[in-house]
């Protein structure tokens, strides 16, 4: 049994626009001007001083509410379980890098200490990423290569390989952090709306498969030269696979234990993870125990095992970056810069949502332009986040930065204190560990059927973004992938889905008639959608839909008419015809044209430039004897109500359209219009003496209930025009005349 649904019943007079602001005063907006913006963005208060205060540290708002006894005993534990994942992070993405695995552990402590003060986000573990890591490691074996002379930058002599691609890796930081802190001052926070979640899930897929395929080289115990550039991916796989038969048993063997216990024990963290207080630190336990087996195993000497080696013991003097270094790497640092803030915000925004604070996009622009300058200067390579970090501080009880704070003391101790325990670890232990983490971002490619099913348009862009970037490279693929992106905006705006709209019967709703059974559509009334604003690029586009709605090209009726109209003016002034009251007669030809009474004949201009002596009711059967068809619409209704805005090429099309449709006598409605867009239509000029503010209406209903009542006026005598049998009558070389055209 259906519910009784609530009913309302409103009385009120059909509105015109101009009839509604008779009625109701409207008050006028004062818009500042932009000299009243730019004093105001320059004025000085106390209040604004202590609010852009805030702003810029946002630690001195979260601190001074914080709850020392419930939160501080979580932060602790967060801190602990997450300084020991990235440490183990650090060191494997910084062979990503291409740099030496200590220097993981500098991007696990100077970035994080500069986020604390600046940052918004009270979740995110700032630190190395995977992606960036990659990122910058192509710009690194691109400058200084595993086989071959470096490129000639002063700045090189006298160094050894990884102390020059230590300062190319802080060099491109340093200006990532600038590109960052740049736009943050800028304001352009924004710049993460033109990132959709499917571009970045596209992105982020093909990066997983390149760092899959630099970590086989680590995995397989085999010297495989870094290449760059597009199709890399391909010449790296061709290297591996000619090397195959050198693979590094051992290695092998250990990557895939690691693999297979790792996989298992974070499943298990996944299902359990309601029930278990932290999850269980699997990467520091296997990490550990494949220290101390290849240790007492001596595996570097006895098993040909590429180890870590020795480590870097405390932190080292600050270095400058390199001005031409910044130059050669520019290309790259811009992507990096966006695709470091894009990750991050994505992740801090969910964490936001969960706990019900807000994050501000150009603070943490500058919190991480900022951070990643500082962790530079200190040799640190490019900083993000990760979100299996960041999921084991959320879970394990962090409630502020303060883990944060903890975890980058964690990494200092291991830098200050413990590094030299590490030096036995296997590289290909660390590969194993990048591959296993690699699980979320490779599941990705799930998305694929989904989006192919739901949203073809979508799919495009991921499936183009993911081939792009694992073919071409990331930075390209980047490129390609906005370049999809908005190439299907443009498709979108460009060919909206226009549609023909018919009533609801006994409601004042208007749907589009494809979709219902039960619709009542009014004779000689059209009703056209238009889902998109309208500008230069799709008003030709609106144009073609609107004459395929209606049924015909108002130009070519236009056309048909006016010269059937010349085809009359000159027959009256060569032969012996005679215009009354009542018709056209043919004085010599009495068969030829016949005098029919007029029953409530409907007056009709010419709609042409042409000094015509009669005046043709265009509507009549009697019509299409001159071959002209008849337009049976009376009222075209334009609903503006999902129109955005127009610019001024779409406002001439617009009125070149209205005007034709005006000249054969149909009455045009826009309705729905906003405001703005109404505005922009004064501002432009649009009116004149045969467009007028009178055909903008507030609602469809009103125009459709003005057009139902509104009737041509009877004016005059009109031709009616009746062709008989014979042949070579005048009317018969009329409509020849005018099919020609």
């Amino acid at each position: 049994m259906a519910s009784l649904r609530q009913r309302y019943v409103v009385s009120r007079p059909v509105y015109s626009e101009d009839s509604f602001e008779e009625n109701y005063e409207r008050i006028e907006r004062i818009r500042k001007s932009t000299k009243d913006h730019v004093r105001e963005y320059f004025s000085c208060s106390s209040e604004r001083l202590k609010k852009t205060a805030l702003s810029l540290l946002p630690v001195i708002g979260w601190m001074k509410n914080y709850r020392l006894k419930q939160w501080l005993v979580g932060d602790v534990v967060s801190g602990v379980s997450t300084g020991l994942v990235a440490i183990m992070q650090g060191l494997a993405f910084s062979l990503l890098a291409s740099l030496p695995a200590s220097y993981g552990l500098y991007t696990a402590f100077f970035p994080v200490l500069t986020y604390f003060l600046l940052g918004t986000s009270r979740h995110i573990s700032v630190g190395s990423f995977p992606v960036l890591s990659l990122m910058v490691g192509a710009v690194v074996t691109r400058l200084v290569p595993d086989q071959g002379d470096p490129a000639p930058i002063p700045a090189f002599r006298n160094l050894t390989q990884d102390q020059q691609r230590v300062l190319v890796a802080s060099s491109v930081t340093f200006l990532m952090g600038i590109l960052q802190l740049g736009m943050g001052l800028l304001q352009f926070g924004f710049i993460v709306l033109y990132l959709s979640d499917t571009l970045v899930s596209g992105f982020t897929t093909a990066a997983a498969v390149h760092i899959l395929v630099s970590q086989l080289k680590f995995v397989l115990g085999l010297t495989v030269p870094g290449i760059n550039g597009p199709l890399a991916i391909i010449y790296t796989l061709e290297e591996v696979f000619v090397q195959i038969t050198s693979t590094n048993i051992c290695d092998l063997v250990m990557s895939l234990i690691i693999m297979v216990i790792v996989f298992i024990v974070k499943e298990l963290n996944d299902r359990f993870k309601a029930k278990l207080p932290v999850p269980i630190p699997i990467e520091v336990i296997m990490t550990v125990i494949a220290c101390g087996i290849s240790y007492g195993f001596n595996f570097e000497k006895k098993f040909k095992v590429q180890v870590v080696g020795e480590m870097v013991s405390g932190y080292e003097s600050p270095v400058a970056p390199d001005l031409q270094i910044m130059k050669e790497g520019a290309a790259e640092a811009f992507p990096i810069a966006v695709v470091g803030f894009t990750v991050a915000f994505s992740v801090a925004k969910v964490y936001s949502i969960k706990h019900d604070y807000t994050i501000d996009g150009n603070q943490e622009l500058i919190a991480f332009g900022v951070s990643n300058m500082f962790g530079a200067t200190f040799r640190s390579f490019a900083a993000s986040t990760a979100l299996s970090r960041t999921a084991v501080q959320e879970s394990s009880g962090g409630k502020t930065q303060i883990a944060g704070l903890i975890s980058a003391l964690m990494a200092m101790i291991v830098t200050l204190a413990l590094g030299f325990l590490l030096a036995p670890l296997p590289k290909s232990v660390l590969g194993a560990l990048v591959i296993v983490n690699l699980k979320g971002m490779l599941m990705q490619f799930r998305e694929v059927p989904f989006l192919l099913r739901r949203d073809r348009t979508e799919c495009v862009v991921w499936v183009g973004t993911c081939i792009g970037a694992i073919f071409l490279g990331l930075d390209l693929g980047l490129a390609v992938g906005l370049g999809i992106e908005l190439l299907t905006v443009v498709f979108r705006a460009q060919f909206p889905r226009c549609a023909v709209l018919a009533n609801i019967p006994g409601t004042d709703l208007y749907k589009d008639r494809k979709d219902y059974l039960q619709i009542y559509e009014p004779s000689g009334v059209k009703i056209f959608r238009i889902p998109s604003p309208i500008f230069f690029a799709n008003v030709d586009f609106f144009r073609n839909k609107l004459i395929e709605a209606v049924g015909f090209n108002p130009m070519r009726v236009l056309k048909k008419r006016n010269k059937a109209l010349k085809k009359i003016k000159k027959l009256l002034r060569q032969r012996d015809f005679q215009v009354t009251e009542k018709g056209l007669v043919d004085l010599t030809d009495q068969s030829a044209l016949h005098l029919q009474e007029l029953d409530s004949p409907v007056k009709v201009d010419c709609p042409v430039k042409v000094d015509c002596p009669v005046k043709v009711d265009w509507r009549s059967e009697q019509a299409e004897h001159l071959g002209v068809p008849a337009v049976e619409l009376h009222s075209l209704l334009l609903d503006f109500s999902a129109v955005s805005f127009v610019d001024i090429s779409a406002l001439k099309g617009l009125k070149a359209v209205i005007k034709e449709f005006l000249r054969l006598d149909v009455q045009v409605y826009i309705v729905s219009c906003d405001a703005y867009v109404l505005e922009k239509f004064h501002h432009f000029a649009f009116f004149d003496a045969d467009v007028g503010t009178s055909m903008f209406y507030p609602t469809l209903h009103d125009a459709v209930l003005r057009a139902a009542e509104t009737r041509r006026s009877d004016g005059g005598p009109v031709v009616r025009l009746r062709r008989f049998a014979q042949s070579h009558t005048a009317l018969t070389r009329i409509s020849s005349d005018t099919d020609q055209l």
